[in-house]
Formats: C-alpha cells, sequence, structure tokens
C-alpha cells in the first residue's frame, strides 16, 4: 500500500487529538494568531515512512601494486620521485592487486516493484552495490542512470510488493516548516531527526543547478540519497550535502527539480537537457535603469550562439527575457532551470523586451551545450573616466574571445585613481555603447561624449567576454 496513503489516513484519524499534539502559545501583536510549536512526536511518520527508506553499500574494486609500489609513488617527493626510476621496472614485474573500496548511503524505494532513488555520489562508477531493506533483507541493485549535475541516481532491486514513497512538492514547502529524515548516518540505518526548513534556493556551488533547501535537521555522511519528508510523509527532497565547518546545517535537492530528472532516468536511463544557446546574466539595478526596466526582473541577454535555437528565434544580444511558456523568469538559475526541464525538440514561448516593448517568440530547443569565454589584452593610457581604450579589429578580437564581426572598445588599462576603478569595470571589457548610442571607434566615442553636456550622466554599457553586460554611470565633468 502506498506509505502516503497510510500516512494521510494517520492523520485524518488523529485530526482531534492533532490539536493536543501542538503547543500554542499567544498571538503577538503583529502575528494576530496563534503560533504552532513542536510537534508532539512524529513517531506515526516514521514508523510509515522507514520501511521505504534504504541503507546503499557500494564496492569499487581498483587495480594498484603492492605495498611497495603504494609506498614510494608520489610520496614524498611527488612527481620527481627519485625512487621510481630504480623500482619501476621491478614493480611491473609484480601481479596487480585488487582493491575493493567500500561507501554507504542511503535511498528510498519509489515504486513497489523496486526503483529506489538516491545520490550520484553514492553510487557513481560502483561495481557492486548491495541495498538493505528495513526487514534486513539484503539484494543485489543495478544501476538505471545517474546525472552528476544534480547529483541524482536511480537504481533497482528486483523485488515486488515494497512500500514506497511519493515525491511531493518542494515549491509550497515554506521556510520554518518541519521536516524529518531518515537515513544512514554514519552506517547507523534507518536513523530519524526532525528540523525545519531554513531556507530555499541555497547556491553552494556543487554544480550548475544548485537551488537547494537547507535545513536544521541532523544530516551527516551517510544520509546521502535519503528522503526528506514533510508532516504527510511526502519527499520534498533528498539529502544529499553538508557543511563541513556547520553545526546543524543539510542541504537537500527539492523533490520538484528530482521528479523530472527521475523520470528520464526511469524512462531511457539518462537526462537531456534542452538548450537555447544563449549566455544570460541578472538584472543588476545599473543595467535595469539603462534598460528602462520598470522593474527590476528577468535576466539579460549577453549573447546568442550563432546558429543555435535563440538565433534562429531572432533573439539578439541586449534582450531582456521576462517569461517562458509563461512563466514568470527573475534570475539567471530560474531560466537555466527552466528550459534544462524541457525536452529536446519543444516549441517553447519565450517573451523579451526590446527597446522598452515586449514580444514573444519561439524556440524550437536541442540539445545543451557548452559556452566559451576569452582572455583579455592590457595596454596603458587614460580618459576622463580613467579608462584606457583601443578599438576592437578581426585580430584582436580572436585573441579575446570576441567573433572576429564584433566592434567596440576594449579597455586595456585602467587608472587606479580613476573614477572606472571603483566602477567594477575591468581590463578585457569591450565599451559598445554610450548613452545607448553605438561607439566602434575612437573617433564615435569622443564625438558622442562632446555632445553631451557637463553636469549631465554618462551611461557606458560594456561586454565582459561572451558572457555578460556591464552598466556604469559617470558626470560629465
Amino acid at each position: 500500500m502506498n506509505l502516503n496513503r497510510k500516512i494521510r489516513l494517520f492523520f485524518l484519524s488523529a485530526a482531534a487529538l492533532a490539536m493536543v499534539a501542538f503547543v500554542s502559545i499567544p498571538a503577538t501583536a503583529a502575528l494576530g494568531k496563534s503560533v504552532v510549536m513542536v510537534p508532539e512526536s512524529f513517531s506515526e511518520l516514521a514508523k510509515h515512512a522507514k520501511p521505504a527508506v534504504v541503507n546503499i553499500r557500494t564496492v569499487k574494486v581498483t587495480k594498484e601494486g603492492g605495498r611497495v609500489f603504494k609506498h614510494f609513488y608520489g610520496q614524498p617527493f611527488g612527481d620527481k620521485d627519485p625512487f621510481r626510476e630504480f623500482f619501476e621496472p621491478f614493480l611491473r614485474q609484480q601481479p596487480q592487486k585488487d582493491y575493493r573500496q567500500q561507501s554507504l548511503g542511503s535511498g528510498f524505494i519509489i515504486s513497489s516493484d523496486g526503483y529506489i532513488v538516491t545520490n550520484n555520489h553514492v553510487v557513481a562508477e560502483a561495481d557492486e552495490i548491495k541495498v538493505k531493506l528495513y526487514d534486513d533483507k539484503e539484494y543485489d541493485a543495478k544501476m538505471v542512470g545517474t546525472d552528476s549535475k544534480t547529483d541524482l541516481a536511480l537504481i533497482k532491486i528486483d523485488v515486488k510488493g515494497l512500500d514506497y514513497l511519493e515525491l511531493g512538492d518542494s515549491d509550497v514547502l515554506e521556510v520554518g516548516t518541519w521536516v524529518v529524515a531518515i537515513g544512514s548516518p554514519f552506517g547507523l540505518e534507518q536513523t530519524v531527526t526532525a528540523g525545519i526548513v531554513s531556507a530555499k534556493g541555497r547556491i553552494i556551488g556543487s554544480g550548475p543547478y544548485d537551488d537547494f533547501i537547507q535545513t536544521d535537521a541532523s544530516i551527516n555522511p551517510g544520509n546521502s540519497g535519503g528522503p526528506l519528508l514533510n508532516l504527510e510523509g511526502e519527499v520534498v527532497g533528498i539529502n544529499t550535502a553538508i557543511v563541513a565547518s556547520g553545526q546543524g546545517i543539510g542541504f537537500a535537492i527539492p523533490s520538484k527539480l528530482a521528479a523530472g530528472i527521475v523520470d528520464q532516468l526511469r524512462s531511457s536511463g539518462e537526462v537531456t537537457r534542452g538548450w537555447m544557446g544563449v549566455a544570460i546574466q541578472d538584472i543588476t539595478p545599473e543595467l535595469a535603469e539603462y534598460y528602462n526596466l520598470k522593474e527590476k526582473s528577468g535576466v539579460l541577454v549577453a549573447k546568442v550562439y550563432k546558429g543555435d535555437p535563440a538565433d534562429k528565434a531572432g533573439i539578439v544580444p541586449g534582450d531582456v527575457i521576462t517569461h517562458v511558456k509563461g512563466d514568470v523568469v527573475t534570475s539567471s538559475r530560474d531560466l537555466s532551470t527552466a528550459i534544462a526541464g524541457l525536452g529536446v525538440g519543444s516549441k517553447v514561448p519565450v517573451t523579451l523586451v526590446r527597446d522598452g516593448k515586449a514580444k514573444t517568440v519561439f524556440v524550437v530547443l536541442v540539445k545543451r551545450t557548452d559556452s566559451e569565454q576569452g582572455e583579455a589584452l592590457v595596454q596603458s593610457g587614460f580618459d576622463e573616466f580613467g579608462l584606457n581604450l583601443q578599438a576592437l579589429d578581426s585580430t584582436n578580437a580572436e585573441q579575446l574571445g570576441y567573433a572576429k564581426e564584433v566592434r567596440g572598445l576594449v579597455v586595456t588599462d585602467i587608472e587606479p585613481e580613476g573614477k572606472a576603478a571603483a566602477s567594477g569595470i575591468r581590463q578585457g571589457d569591450l565599451l559598445s555603447e554610450v548613452n545607448h548610442i553605438r561607439v566602434k571607434t575612437m573617433d564615435e566615442y569622443v564625438a558622442t561624449l562632446a555632445k553631451i553636456k557637463k553636469g549631465e550622466a554618462v551611461q557606458l554599457l560594456f561586454r565582459r567576454g561572451n558572457t555578460s553586460f556591464i552598466a556604469v554611470r559617470f558626470t560629465k565633468q
């Protein structure tokens, strides 16, 4: 029987008792209502959820030399080990020995026929995967598929009639909500911990799709891959990471993100992400002012990759994307995640703002590709803002990583005491517009500045490599 149904039946039948199961404190004037505090017990939730939580043990077999080989290679002289030349001919004659590297983790069953969700880092490159159920029965598991970018994996055991958990909607999860983690920290199976959601949308630098739920429910090594549950017994997150130096800080992959990944792994064994072919960046207050945006929302298109879907749809650098399939886009991460979650071949309506006017184009997605970046040149000399500029030609455009046809003025040096030094502009940035007027040569730049009166604003728009725009504002002296 589906565990979530069991749990819902329990909570419905115990509705009267639930009023007693919480302690309320008097309302503050600001809140205007009572505040629900700690649940009296998580025991029923744990009792019903634990049969679907598994312990995962993996073995990776590697071939290495004997003790002498391990002792001398790389210690303590690194690659220039003086003993290597002497010992290597003898060591090569020794038969290599198999070494079994073991690791532990957690997972949870998502279907009665044995599909199990866990973390990629728990099972990646494993030669053997063993799954231990709640009743201590152990089974060999086979790999169905993994996704390193989100650190998710799907494995399967050949068993029928298993209890399982359902993925809930992490989008409706609120900060301060009670959650329960179940797993095998330090190999201690079926450990239950409880806490609250501390934050959402955390970016911890683990990959391009970071969007973690932060919780203070105790999560330790071995919890990886286990479920983070709401009080209805639904999985709202997959426990994944901890902060080594932190106390009581854990991170879980949101179930909303995991659901699409798991579906793809189950159907095809791999994840294929949509790609529209743009480099994007968040809208800063300066960029919002420069592009006359009423609200600081949407993402700025910094580059369009030639021949890719966005280019074919007519999107150009400087466009501000505000919606995808009618959903509001507030950050570059929103757009990346939305596009990545759509299937290759999808025809996606994209709403953008260009020159203050909104329009919708249709982008047919292809398989995701990689972007590129260039490096900078350096020279010297300064204008009134403390910038040294040099016209970009086809030769130095390639050196900087731009397309040959790109034109503008590259920043070759910045005066340490000048205005530009504190503006965030860097060597290698490409000045392309002054007060919305394109400038490609030094003569055009000087002529445009000459038309601006003393005391008036000077807005400069720069490109940084192929991936972003920078807008700065100075006052004409």
